[in-house]
């Protein structure tokens, strides 16, 4: 199989809600054979929603089914909706150096085109990224220092002042529990409030 061959392109299309003030960037979905649905944060075991759920409604299992092995998708999405969350990736296409998910065996293909997307989004002022690589590829793209973890720096996009905000990684690999992934999140979701 030639490197071509391997190129994936991103399965989803971004996620942006009508008057969205808020856009989380990961870096890119695993592959399907490991989603729980078809939408972002898609692999059962990464906490994403889980933290999502302990921030907004102190239940880290408020969005998933009662099957425990999937997330209510439609109340997923109405949520994200009401509350100004916009997500997409990165990362448009990549290769898997070794068939994992992890950013450290991603091979970036294309990026995002984040400004067009914050064009999209305009009452946008925060972007949350959640791991080391989507990190440094937004921080790249807006031309500023990358923050660390729990911290933010800001940003003049476009006469647009924006915070991107570098949170841990929802995947389990990170080494954190959900509760306190969690409260780096809050800080940040309070800011919807």
């Amino acid at each position: 199989m030639n490197q071509v061959d391997k190129v994936e392109n991103h399965p989803f299309e971004p996620f942006l809600p009508e008057g969205a003030r808020l856009l989380m960037l990961g870096t890119f979905p695993p592959a399907e054979k490991r989603w729980s649905m078809p939408f972002f944060y898609p692999n059962f075991t990464n906490d994403m929603w889980r933290i999502v759920g302990y921030c907004f409604f102190g239940d880290k299992l408020h969005f998933v089914e009662d099957d425990g092995r999937h997330y209510r998708l439609e109340e997923l999405k109405a949520f994200l909706t009401s509350h100004g969350i916009a997500l997409y990736d990165t990362c448009t296409q990549i290769i898997r150096t070794k068939n994992t998910a992890s950013d450290k065996d991603l091979q970036v293909v294309q990026q995002t085109d984040i400004k067009s997307m914050l064009r999209r989004l305009p009452k946008c002022t925060t972007i949350v990224t959640a791991g080391q690589l989507a990190t440094s590829l937004c921080a790249q793209q807006m031309g500023v220092e990358e923050p660390k973890v729990g911290t933010f720096v800001s940003i003049d996009f476009e006469g647009r002042a924006l915070r991107l905000y570098r949170m841990p990684s929802s995947s389990r690999a990170y080494p954190m529990s959900i509760e306190k992934k969690a409260a780096f999140y809050q800080t940040v979701f309070d800011l919807l409030v």
